[in-house]
């Protein structure tokens, strides 16, 4: 698509905006120009010359220009058409009710989690819990993006939210949400934030928190004390790649993205 771009762009760069520095500077030079009654006479006259070898320079620096133009809109068409996409696919996701969510069960675009820190079987704060969550978000970040029930078990009951809530500082939705934001901050960094979207339902007697990620335009990775580690969505489940798988499906993956 680039290269169309930069072709159309040197060809309207010789055939367009060479004549019309040649209107202009008949304009304002016609006076001084000999032998040549018309504007379009002119026109025509030095766009031949400008196929000519001795004027091959001039030719090639208007084809230059317009394939840089053609280059900078093909560039804003494209980031323009994956910004759509991501708009309808978030669009579509947010269409899909609670109750239909939880009737499908877990698959590749969606999964419950039964908290975002609380460790039932401990009956305490968890780490593990925590890391969970952000893996999760980073497979859906990695994949075509989903949604993530907070406050659902696995077997797709409501649980609620009131043990994380009771963990925090602020116990209301604004500071889980503000929890949330921040495990991602810290995991996959601060500019795949704005990818997150956090709805709060009501629901038998309970409250649960639906994380609706987008896709990401680039990979994400997760970093901790260990290094970088990639995860992706598949099926019902999210996983680390190893080395090789994540370059083969980055090197798949992106470049249709972005």
């Amino acid at each position: 698509m680039l290269w169309s771009a930069v072709l159309a762009g040197a060809l309207v760069g010789v055939g367009v905006l060479h004549p019309l520095t040649m209107v202009i500077y008949w304009f304002e030079f016609h006076p001084e120009v000999a032998g040549v009654s018309t504007v379009w006479a002119f026109v025509a006259l030095r766009v031949r010359a400008g196929f000519s070898p001795a004027m091959w320079a001039m030719t090639g620096t208007f084809a230059l220009i317009g394939a840089v133009l053609g280059l900078g809109t093909g560039w804003a068409t494209r980031a323009l058409a994956l910004r759509r996409r991501q708009v309808d696919q978030l669009q579509a996701e947010l269409t899909r009710s609670l109750a239909s969510l939880l009737a499908a069960g877990e698959g590749e675009t969606v999964e419950f989690k039964a908290s975002a820190r609380w460790d039932y079987r401990e009956g305490r704060i968890s780490r593990d819990v925590e890391g969970a969550v952000v893996r999760t978000i980073a497979g859906f970040m990695n994949h075509r993006g989903g949604s993530l029930l907070l406050g659902v078990d696995d077997a797709g009951v409501p649980v609620g939210l009131r043990h994380d809530m009771a963990s925090l500082r602020r116990q209301n939705r604004d500071g889980f949400q503000q929890f949330v934001v921040e495990l991602v901050e810290r995991g996959l960094g601060a500019d795949n934030c704005p990818l997150l979207h956090l709805l709060f339902h009501a629901m038998e007697s309970t409250e649960i928190c639906r994380v609706v990620v987008e896709p990401a335009a680039r990979p994400v990775y997760l970093r901790d004390a260990q290094g970088a580690h990639y995860f992706l969505r598949t099926g019902n489940g999210t996983r680390e790649l190893d080395a090789r798988e994540a370059v083969d499906h980055i090197s798949a993956c992106w470049p249709r993205r972005g």
